[in-house]
């Protein structure tokens, strides 16, 4: 059963310990992401199946990770002190691979640390639910029509188990918002914002899957293919798409989407 769903950003400059007075400038999405934590918290879910865009690649093979403990820390970003650990609810992972490898080329992995791109959501939503077990997995270098199928993969075993299921896709849109963006900047970078944002709202499934490629790649995200994923898994149900904030104040476009289930 799936009892909570969302599309986060992963800024490290949201952990108090890195971003220090740079906090500030990300309010909106602070406040957004902890309403999205006492959401989650509600839910009361047995796992939350984390889905990330900077998990160790593997080409064209989707990952999900079968290291025991799962622990996540900041100290490339100069933070030292901030640490979380969480189990991995291996059974599910390994159910997903068994019950997709024929059609999907899926790997496991052994990742102890996870990547900040998964990291600063669990720091973000999931510090309350310590005792709740992670599922990590990543996306592959294959079209977002692939990352639907997988979606929809995962959501066929959710329906066979026993368990409350959290999904929790963290990405993010355009690195290329300003002129000092840390991947240049592209004129086109806030149409593809928000053009993907309406999409979303609109629930248009399809238009987003067929956007044009070129436009992709200017725009420089990193959210597309997890999201895909995530809609993959959700697209059947009764969801309601609520836009909690978006903001940009380093260049990228960091989007915080409720869906509620």
């Amino acid at each position: 059963m799936i009892t909570f769903a969302c599309f986060v950003p992963h800024p490290p400059l949201i952990i108090p310990e890195v971003g220090k007075e740079n906090t500030a400038k990300l309010e909106d999405t602070a406040k957004a992401l902890a309403h999205l934590e006492r959401e989650l918290y509600a839910s009361k879910p047995d796992m939350v199946l984390l889905i990330s865009p900077h998990t160790s690649n593997y080409g064209n093979f989707f990952t999900i990770n079968q290291q025991p403990k799962l622990r996540v820390n900041f100290k490339d970003f100069g933070d030292l002190m901030t640490k979380l650990e969480f189990d991995n609810e291996l059974g599910f992972g390994y159910q997903i691979k068994e019950s997709c490898e024929d059609n999907l080329p899926i790997i496991l992995t052994a990742d102890e640390w996870l990547d900040y791109g998964s990291g600063v959501p669990l720091f973000c939503l999931a510090q309350h639910l310590t005792a709740t077990k992670i599922v990590s997995i990543g996306h592959a270098d294959l079209p977002l029509e692939s990352h639907l199928k997988f979606g929809e993969a995962i959501r066929r075993q959710i329906n066979i188990s026993s368990k409350r299921v959290a999904i929790v896709a963290s990405g993010d849109l355009s690195h290329k918002l300003h002129e000092d963006s840390p991947a240049g900047f592209s004129p086109r970078a806030q149409e593809f914002d928000q053009s993907v944002i309406k999409l979303i709202n609109e629930k248009k499934i399809d238009d987003i899957l067929h956007l044009d490629p070129a436009f992709v790649k200017e725009a420089g995200e990193c959210g597309l293919k997890t999201l895909m994923i995530l809609l993959g898994i959700i697209k059947e149900l009764n969801y309601e798409p609520e836009k909690l904030s978006y903001q940009a104040p380093f260049g990228i476009g960091y989007l915080v989407e409720n869906f509620k289930v």
